[in-house]
Parts: structure tokens; sequence; C-alpha cells
């Protein structure tokens, strides 16, 4: 960038004000509450730290965001990627916008900040790691704010005395942090985050517990070791009729129980010894953010979607965008929505017009539905559905408020009484903000979506079945003369209101799961595919969405990783520990499992154990299937891996011990029953 144009996008910067206030009164306006938001212009560096960064300022020194930023700073340079912003979950909410933005740019930024700004506010998930309520002024109860920023500033800085007490080694710091990072998604996201209290270690208090332990006390030589007390006497001394085995359920809090009953292996002593201080406060500092970071993830689509929605009304449906600015916001706009891969912007955009649509539709077919001479059977032949369009159009001053500004009633409901004297005194110019003459409910009927030129046919496509239930449960016994009648008292506000009452509850794998329906799939062209053995290729396998509903949730599950319970800290009543892979169809990678085992190892100091299933092909069934163009059936088979220090290994187990681990309702494999040898 020449430094003229530096100097040009600088003094956009400093106008931005403007076009924060208006665009925060507008999101008010629209429905939305949104966290107050905090502008920050940064150049191109600082943005590619604050991205690795997370989007804050002062993280703890650590390698990984090094490597973060490069990787952040190659994919703007070779991959043409671009970071217009980043914005963090907090109260206020800080958003930093790049300095090298156009003016249409950071018009965008603003209004997709404040639509993420009310998401964090207002959603259920966020406020689970808040430190509970407080009053307010006003005598109401509110969710405290998460202080992120003060909260991560003091990890950081705790950290770094660490690193630099001279009686502490960095490098011993930095591994700590490795093994926890590694650990980081292992918690128990839908519970909130609360604080581990250091509590009596159950296996110090049981009888005959870590018999092997107990060996390493008398210092004894390893041929004595080997030659009198080796693993098979070691295992005759297993008592797992008397032995304690904890948690008594299966806990998905990894880190949490590691912090309660973890031990550091001393590789110079070769035995477990007590956390020290330090490192019990950093397990629970990364601990609580991961906890914050949490929600986050678990609500990607929603979240992004949600922001995409609101800033295509503000930029595109209420000119936020000036005539000279649209089109490079379309282009820009159309880029990011047609990015490949799963992308959470146009997957959450398209279900969240998808749950506007259908609410809206549900309201006009429910008034319908209680017209005279109409039924669920005869509904298809009877309703005029042009006249249904005709008659759900806005009125002209409504798309038109300053071709009409000396005809609008002040007692409307739709119109701002306010905001019309002041636009009639000319203190504003009308033509740039005609949302400020208006209202909630006029703003609702001016966006209704059933008349966008894309939704014109969505009222008629209406199914059968769904027109059954809709009139199976219909309460309201008052009966319309006629289509007209009917359509007269249409509830304008009932799609963005249901869309705020899904955006307070639900998380994106509940959002999946209600809302992607086969009417979604199919007119969004969604399949699933599969590889096959047979031909060892990929191949489409499913267009039902039921099968494409849970691809989908598979990737967003438990941040779309494998989901690991502890089900025993004295496994074998040896003190190793018993880790369980919640299978549901997806194996692990046996040699990664390994390396986070080794990890898990060094924050349990003693063995530890991994439970898991895999899925084995017969060479010879796999040859009759590709001569058959069929599918091999695989057998499962129960694995369990172990680290001891000194090596991995793997073994089969039993297929009772395993059994318990697999999911009884779902399968993630859509092949059709017809491919199957």
């Amino acid at each position: 960038m020449s430094t003229d144009d530096r100097l040009t996008k600088q003094r956009i910067a400093a106008d931005l004000e403007r076009h924060v206030e208006e665009a925060s009164n507008l999101a008010e306006k629209l429905g939305l509450s949104p966290y107050p938001v905090n502008y920050w212009v940064v150049d191109y560096d600082e943005m590619n730290e604050l991205i690795a960064y997370g989007g804050f300022q002062r993280r703890y020194p650590h390698w990984r965001w090094g490597m973060q930023y490069d990787r952040q700073q190659k994919q703007t340079q070779f991959l043409g990627g671009k970071a217009f912003e980043i914005v963090n979950n907090d109260d206020p909410a800080h958003a930093f916008l790049q300095e090298s933005n156009t003016l249409a740019d950071q018009k965008a930024v603003i209004t997709h900040v404040e639509a993420h700004a009310d998401f964090f506010a207002n959603n259920e998930w966020f406020r689970m790691f808040a430190d509970g309520t407080t009053g307010g002024t006003d005598g109401e109860r509110r969710v405290r704010s998460p202080e992120a920023a003060e909260m991560l500033s003091r990890h950081a800085e705790t950290i770094r005395e660490y690193m630099q007490d001279p009686d502490i080694e960095r490098a011993d710091v930095e591994r700590f942090i490795d093994h926890v990072l590694c650990l980081e998604d292992n918690i128990d996201q839908h519970e909130p985050y609360a604080p581990v209290e250091t509590g009596p270690e159950e296996f110090e208090e049981l009888e005959g517990v870590a018999v092997a332990d107990q060996l390493d006390e008398l210092d004894l030589s390893d041929e004595v070791k080997r030659q009198v007390f080796d693993d098979e006497w070691l295992d005759a001394q297993d008592d797992d009729d008397d032995g304690i085995s904890f948690p008594a359920e299966p806990e998905k809090d990894v880190l949490g129980f590691l912090r309660r009953h973890g031990m550091a292996y001393d590789d110079e002593a070769e035995k477990a010894t007590e956390f020290t201080d330090w490192q019990r406060e950093l397990l629970e500092l990364l601990r609580r953010e991961a906890y914050y970071f949490a929600p986050q993830k678990m609500t990607k689509v929603m979240n992004e979607g949600w922001a995409s929605y609101w800033e295509s009304v503000m930029m595109t449906d209420e000119n936020f965008a000036g005539d000279d600015e649209f089109v490079l916001y379309a282009d820009h706009m159309s880029k990011v929505l047609g990015s490949g891969g799963l992308n959470p912007y146009s997957l959450g955009l398209a279900i969240w017009q998808y749950v506007e649509n259908t609410e809206n539709r549900r309201d006009v077919i429910e008034r319908l539905l209680r017209t005279e001479g109409v039924t669920w059977r005869n509904f298809h032949d009877v309703v005029d559905f042009t006249a249904v369009q005709t008659a759900l159009e806005p009125p002209a001053w409504l798309t038109d408020v300053p071709g009409h500004l000396d005809d609008l009633d002040p007692d409307d409901p739709r119109v701002d009484a306010d905001g019309l004297a002041a636009a009639r005194a000319g203190e504003f110019d009308v033509g740039t903000y005609p949302w400020k003459v208006l209202t909630y409910e006029g703003l609702c009927e001016r966006h209704y979506s059933l008349v966008r030129p894309q939704n014109r046919g969505f009222v008629s496509a209406v199914g059968q079945e769904e027109l059954e239930r809709v009139s199976r449960y219909l309460f309201e016994q008052d009966r319309y003369a006629d289509i007209e009648a009917a359509l007269a008292e249409v509830d304008y506000t009932r799609g963005w209101d249901r869309m705020r009452e899904v955006r307070e509850s639900h998380n994106d794998v509940t959002f999946l799961d209600a809302f992607l329906t086969q009417e979604f799939v199919d007119s969004n062209d969604y399949f699933t595919y599969e590889y096959t053995q047979a031909s060892g290729d990929y191949r489409v396998t499913s267009t039902d969405h039921e099968d494409v509903k849970k691809k989908l949730m598979l990737q967003f599950t438990n941040f779309g990783k494998p989901t690991i319970v502890v089900e025993d800290g004295n496994y074998r009543n040896r003190n190793e520990l018993l880790l369980a892979h919640q299978y549901n169809g997806v194996m692990l990678d046996i040699a990664q499992a390994g390396d986070v085992l080794e990890r898990v190892f060094e924050l349990w100091g003693r063995p530890v154990n991994l439970l898991t299933i895999v899925k084995e092909f017969d060479d010879h069934d796999v040859e009759v299937a590709k001569r058959r163009d069929r599918e091999p059936e695989p057998e499962p088979v129960g694995k369990r891996i172990r680290y001891d220090g000194d090596g991995l290994s793997v073994e089969t187990t039993d297929w009772s011990e395993v059994e318990h681990l697999t999911a009884t309702d779902i399968d993630y494999d859509t092949k059709p029953d017809e491919w199957l040898a």
C-alpha cells in the first residue's frame, strides 16, 4: 500500500464514529440488544497479531501464537484471504477493524459486529461462563460480564511471572502448557464453568492401592523387580471386587479431573510427584480459558449466520451501504458466502433465513386454515397464491418513506412519532435514514421475508403433511369470512421474534437438529458422500435430510473432535488412568491417540489407558466385494491403548469391555443397504 493510499484509509477510519453510532441505533430498531462495542482501527500486522491471540491484545507467552500469526500472514499473502475484523465476547465487546478496509467494508464490518455483540449478550451458552448475575439499576437481573480482557490479561501476567521466576525453568513451563493445550477441548462444555477445588486423593486412603508405586518406594533393583515382582505378579494383586473406582460416573471434563487428581511425572525420580503450586495454577487458568472460548466453538454456524443475516438487512435492505458502495459490498459479501468447504457464513445464513420463512409461512397458513371453505385437504385447490402474495406486500408508504413523509400517521403503530417529527423538522436526512421514522413493527412489515422475490413460492410449496399437522394443533376457533380478512391480521413480527427465541437457546448441534429439514436439504442441494472400499474413491450416497444432518452434526458435536471421558482413576486397582472413547462409528487415529496419551501421562504421572473401537476389514471380504462392486461389512473390534512412560502398546480387548462405548442409535455411515455385499 502506498503512502497516499494509507493516508486515505486512515481518513476513512477517522470518519467512522458517525457510522458506528447509526449502526448501533439501527440494530436497536431492528430488535437487537448488543453489548456496547468499543471499536479499534489497526494495521495489517496488528490485525494478524490479534487474530493469532484470539481477538485479545494480551495473552501468555507461548510459541502457538507465533505459529498462528505466521499461518494467518501466509494465508493472506498466498491464498488471497483477508481479515476484515475480529470481535471478542466481552462487555463491552471490543472490535478491531483493519485500516486498509474501504468505507464499504468498514460499514459492513460494523453492522456485522453489532450482530455478533447481540449474539454474545443473549445466547445462553455464552452466559454459562459468566459468574452468575448482578442487579441492574432498573431492578432487573442481568448476566454479569465475562470480563474476558481483564481475565486473559491477568492469566498472561501470571504465566509470565512464572517464566521469569529464577527457581522455575522457562522450558518446564512451556512444556507443561503444551501438555494442557493438547487437551483444551476435553472439558464438559455443557456445564457452567466452576473452578476445581483440590480435594483429598481418594487413592491414598485405600489399602492395597498402587502396589507398583509402593514397590518404587522400596528402592528395589530392576533385576529384583523383573524376577520377583513382574507384571504377572502385579496382576495377581489386583482385586476388582474390593478395589474402589472413581469417578462414580464417566467424567467428560478430563482437564478438571486431572486438575483434581493428577500428578506430575518426575523424569529423574521416575515416578509421580505432586503438582507444584505453579502447575496447579496454570492448569486451572488454561482450563478456565478453555471454558471461556467453548461457546464460540459451539455456535460458530449460528453466530456467523446471525451476523451475516443482520449485516445484509442493514447494508442492503436499509441502504446502510451508499449507492457508490453497494457493488463493492455485494462483491465482497458474495466471496465470503461463496468460499469453499464447510462455510459457517453461508450455512448459518441459509438456516436463519429458513427459520424466518417457515415461521412466517406458518402464521399465514394458520390464518388461511381458519378461513371459511379452506381445509388442509383442499388448501392448494382453493387458495389463490398470487392474491396471497399481493395481500402480503407492504404498502407503498412503507417501502418509500421519503416519498410519503407528509402522509404518515404518527398514531400508526408502525410509525415512530418522534422520528417522524424530527424528519419533518429536517433534523436528519430521511432519504439516508428512513428507518428512523419506523418502529420495530414497521420494519418487520417493510422487510417481510415472504414477499422477497426469492421466497414468492414458499407459501405454495408447503406440503400436505405440514398442513395436516398445523391444522391438528389449531387452537383458535374464530373463523375468517374470506382470505382477505385472514391476511389482514398477519403478524409481520413473528419471523424475527422467532429468530430471537432460537438465538437465545440453541447451539450449532441443536440448531442443525431442529431446522435442517428435507425441504431445506432439497432447496439447497445438500447430499452426503462416503469412501467406498470397492472402488477406492468417494461416491454420493444420500440426499435424505437425516443422513445430511448426521454428517453435519458429526462435525460440530464436541467441537468436531472425539468425545473422551474418564472412566476410572484407579484402573485395575493400580492408580492407572482409564479413558474411554465414546465411539460413534468414526475411528480414532491410533497414532495420534498415542501421542495424546503421552501428554496425559505427564499430567497423570502414572500409566494411562484408552479404550476405543476400530473397524477391521478382512482382506478376502474386500476382494470379493470389489468383484461384486459392493461394500464389505467391517467387524468392530475393541482396542486398549496404553502408555506407561516407556512405550506405547495397543492390544485387542474382549468385546464386553468396550460394548458400552458404542452409540446405540447413531450411525454416521450413510451407505445405502443395497451397496453392501
